[in-house]
């Protein structure tokens, strides 16, 4: 059995009612959910949109492999209404449900990357990861989900400063 951890988001349509389908789907698929975070708001990421993004974090306890958590995420999305993956452009969405780590394994294929390669960049998805697994390093970086938190918002808080 590993520990998953899966990021959520969604940002059109009945938000809070898409993060519930996609923790339901996912209970019900894929593995029992051990801690689901806290819903955050935020702005969009990458692009321009009057739609605030609602996420969240999920752990699972599963014994699929990655490949079968990607495929299996992806169907959801699917049967939610969400037909393209961003392919670099990034846009309004239904749901986006991204595997962020799987333990600490390290995969890098054409398919799929673990740890999410943008993961320790977004506040979106650090800061509900860090309120369900505070403690967990990060495969590659070695720091706590906590610490890359602080990291986050001394940067943002660093580099807003004179910029009014």
């Amino acid at each position: 059995m590993a520990t998953a951890y899966i990021g959520l988001g969604t940002n059109v349509g009945n938000r809070r009612g898409n993060l519930v389908t996609a923790v339901a789907s996912l209970a019900e698929r894929v593995g029992d959910i051990l801690a689901l975070s806290n819903i955050y708001e935020t702005e969009p990421w990458g692009f321009v949109s009057e739609n605030r993004f609602l996420n969240a974090v999920a752990v699972l306890r599963t014994d699929r492999s990655p490949e079968e958590l990607l495929d299996a995420t992806r169907l959801i999305e699917i049967e939610m209404g969400r037909i393209e993956k961003s392919d670099g452009a990034y846009k309004d969405r239904i749901i986006d449900i991204d595997l962020l780590m799987v333990d600490d394994r390290i995969v890098d294929t054409p398919r799929l990357r673990l740890p999410h390669p943008l993961m320790h960049e977004r506040m979106f998805v650090m800061e509900p990861l860090a309120e369900v697994a505070p403690d967990v390093r990060h495969p590659l970086l070695g720091k706590s989900m906590r610490e890359i938190v602080t990291e986050l918002s001394l940067k943002s808080k660093h580099h807003g400063k004179g910029q009014e």
